[in-house]
C-alpha cells in the first residue's frame, strides 16, 4: 500500500518535515517514491511553514494512495490559505 505521510528532517528541537509518498512498509525517515511538500512547524519570519503541490497529491489520492491524519489536516490548512489568499 502507498501511502502520503511525513518524514522527519533537521535537528534535536527544531523539526523540519518533507511530505513524501512512500510504500507503507518503509521506514519513516528511509526510501520514498516522491517528495510532494515540505513542512516547516517553527517557521519564524520570512521563511514559509508549508509548500506543497496540490496536484502531486490529488494525482496520487486517484491512484489510491491514503494521507496520514496530520497530512490531511495540512492539506486542508493550504486549501484554506490559497482561497484566502485568491480572495
Amino acid at each position: 500500500m502507498v501511502v502520503i505521510r511525513l518524514a522527519r528532517g533537521g535537528s534535536k528541537k527544531s523539526p523540519f518535515y518533507r511530505i513524501v509518498v512512500a510504500d507503507k512498509r518503509s521506514p519513516r525517515d528511509g526510501k520514498y517514491i516522491e517528495r510532494i511538500g515540505q513542512f516547516n512547524p517553527v517557521a519564524r519570519g520570512q521563511e514559509p511553514r508549508l509548500l506543497f503541490d496540490l496536484e502531486r497529491f490529488d494525482h496520487w489520492v486517484g491512484q489510491g494512495a491514503q494521507a496520514s491524519d496530520r497530512v490531511k489536516s495540512l492539506v486542508k490548512e493550504h486549501k484554506k490559505a490559497a482561497t484566502q489568499a485568491a480572495a
